[in-house]
């Protein structure tokens, strides 16, 4: 008798755990309604739930050192910041070397903008003007944005200090400082509402259009100097989008990840990563920019690493993987 209640005490004990687990709440960082991780952290706590993982997502602005310190269990980043938030650089005074990666969900394209009729087509035509031209700087609640211009502008050999600098709060009110005249040049990303609108109010000057990066290994080297993890991709000439309507350019391509830390388990990470690379469609269906989601190509080499799990199922699925 008595090993038999120890046998229904065991069995009580581990479905009380097994329903632990499974009741076990998965927290996602994600940025203020209507921003790019808020939507991409929508996207992917509605497929972590439907695969079982029971996810919530948080709208947090500045998380990745909550990340780091595993009050948050997963959150998004581009690669670059991830790189600088990891080492303790760029726009980052301390490490935090518990970040890890799970993978790259997908490309964002960005790069400089100026008013067409300045006839900026290029950063060899740009830096024989910097000294007359104003930029858009400092951008003190987007720390970031200034290491991607820094790039760019090394890119073609420039720096911050060839420009009259127009120091400006946001991302956002870059490109409204370059729509209102303020400015001559500022970061745009591609189809981003804010510079359409800029461009709207420039129509007298011809819009806004891309000052074309250099693609050469020096160019993406310049490039690289800022923005590790970033490289130069080629555009073509395209009507229906801002910036590129009278001709082609390269702009800039920044992997935008989905981080970790070392804490998380590996079976966690592992059905994570496994959900996402499996569920394209549905992940497309929730978010339109992960139609550019390509799990064969989602763990490009880093100087963050990814996370154990991560790496159990791309060597299961056949994935190549960077360290």
């Amino acid at each position: 008798m008595t090993r038999l209640i120890h046998s229904f005490a065991g069995a009580a004990l581990a479905a009380s755990l097994a329903t632990a687990a499974a009741a076990q709440v998965v927290t996602v960082a994600s940025g203020a309604q209507g921003s790019l991780a808020y939507n991409t952290g929508q996207a992917v706590a509605k497929v972590a739930n439907e695969a079982g993982i029971t996810a919530r997502t948080q709208p947090l602005v500045g998380y990745l050192p909550l990340v780091h310190s595993g009050e948050i269990d997963f959150g998004f980043s581009s690669g670059v910041e991830a790189g600088y938030a990891l080492e303790g650089t760029g726009n980052y005074d301390r490490a935090h070397p518990n970040i890890q990666l799970v993978g790259t969900m997908f490309n964002l394209t960005t790069g400089i903008m100026a008013p067409c009729d300045l006839g900026l087509t290029s950063v060899a035509e740009l830096k024989a003007q910097a000294g007359d031209l104003r930029i858009a700087s400092e951008y003190t609640s987007s720390t970031i944005i200034p290491f991607y211009i820094m790039g760019a502008l090394a890119n073609g050999g420039m720096s911050y200090d060839d420009f009259r600098q127009v120091p400006v709060a946001s991302f956002v009110a870059g490109m409204q400082a370059l729509g209102d005249g303020l400015v001559d040049v500022a970061l745009v990303s591609l189809n981003a509402g804010a510079g359409q609108q800029a461009a709207v109010k420039l129509k007298d000057r011809g819009g806004l259009c891309y000052i074309s990066l250099d693609g050469s290994d020096a160019g993406v080297a310049g490039l690289r100097t800022f923005m590790p993890s970033a490289s130069v991709t080629a555009r073509d000439q395209n009507e229906k989008l801002n910036g590129l309507q009278s001709y082609g350019a390269n702009l800039i391509s920044i992997p935008w990840v989905l981080i970790t830390n070392g804490d998380v388990s590996d079976a966690l990470v592992y059905d994570l990563t496994k959900a996402l690379a499996e569920n394209k469609p549905a992940l497309g269906e929730s978010f339109g920019m992960f139609n550019g989601f390509n799990p064969e190509i989602m763990a490009p080499a880093s100087v963050v690493s990814y996370h154990a799990g991560a790496q159990a199922y791309f060597d299961e699925a056949g994935i190549a993987h960077g360290e």
